[in-house]
């Protein structure tokens, strides 16, 4: 694997979990704060949103398995094990709860985290991805086209030669066209987003990540597996008003029945990368959830790394020594 980018004020460290070497960057102190990034990106899609919320929170932004610099194993790459690697983080790095922001297959474990582990989560903000009370309605085939590669990316051989071969012209459709604008995330940028994916094992990862987690919890909200559940989180979910899969909110209802306080929001001039393209908006909204939800609740202690957690500490992407 190539060198960490550097950010300054970032400690990285990897954390040992069950089957599984976690990389984690984290970032000041005060209220803990986890970002769980989105495909096929990892930690550094939060590279200026950190900064900004670590002014008063401690920030962790782990690679998820497959991802980054976190290590990517054959198997795993389903909703329950992923949810599986992001609680035993929490657990090793002392964390009874925390606030939640994630973005596109992170949110899908912010909602398993908010609906199996109320307890472990304050307030939930997220993006790139709808919750999972919504009805399915005919509208929404408007736009499944333009979904084309979720399909490709999920196909066994087809997937990982797809995300890692020649210029990663898949990869790099995702990251700079399937957004706004072509301009909205610099080449440099787009390359450290790319490079994991080369290595076959990372790219089959992506690819089992795309068939079972993803297009499963499509499936999964298609059966109305959530009809029963309920969310008592208070959670914003933010659509960028100009992502080219984007719905009207109108269709993206079906959560007033089944969540305790949550909202829905269009930022404009972003697409599906909102971390990205407008990075001040989501910063402005976890501050003003996060403020909200902190008024509402006692005080909530801050834990320091378990000497047990066996983690290797590392800053501005150099190895500690």
């Amino acid at each position: 694997m190539d060198a960490l980018p550097a950010l300054d004020g970032v400690t990285h460290r990897f954390v040992d979990l069950p089957g599984l070497r976690m990389h984690v960057a984290d970032a000041g102190s005060g209220p803990p704060v986890l970002l769980l990034h989105g495909f096929p990106q990892h930690w550094w899609e939060w590279r200026t949103v950190l900064p900004e919320l670590a002014r008063d929170h401690r920030v962790i932004c782990p690679d998820l398995r497959g991802a980054g610099w976190t290590d990517a194993p054959p198997g795993g790459y389903v909703r329950e094990q992923l949810l599986a690697d992001v609680v035993g983080l929490l657990d090793a790095l002392g964390l009874e709860k925390v606030d939640l922001v994630a973005h596109d297959y992170g949110a899908i474990l912010g909602y398993g985290l908010c609906l199996k582990h109320p307890d472990r989560v304050g307030a939930f903000l997220t993006f790139g991805s709808g919750h999972p009370f919504v009805r399915m309605h005919p509208r929404m085939l408007t736009v499944v086209w333009r979904l084309w590669f979720q399909w490709v990316i999920a196909t066994p051989g087809l997937g990982p030669w797809a995300l890692r071969s020649g210029r990663q012209r898949l990869v790099r459709y995702l990251l700079r066209d399937f957004r706004t604008g072509p301009d909205a995330l610099p080449e440099s940028d787009v390359e450290l987003f790319a490079a994991p994916l080369r290595d076959p094992a990372r790219a089959r990862a992506g690819s089992a990540l795309y068939r079972n987690a993803i297009l499963g919890e499509i499936g999964r909200i298609a059966r109305g597996a959530y009809r029963d559940a309920r969310l008592t989180t208070p959670t914003v979910v933010l659509y960028g008003a100009d992502d080219p899969a984007g719905l009207p909110l109108e269709l993206l209802g079906g959560y007033e029945e089944h969540a305790d306080d949550l909202s829905q929001e269009l930022v404009d001039r972003a697409g599906h990368f909102i971390a990205d393209e407008r990075p001040d908006a989501l910063v402005e909204h976890a501050r003003a959830l996060f403020r909200r939800t902190a008024q509402a609740a006692p005080p909530r202690a801050t834990a320091a790394l378990p000497a047990s957690s066996r983690a290797i500490g590392t800053r501005n992407g150099e190895q500690d020594t």
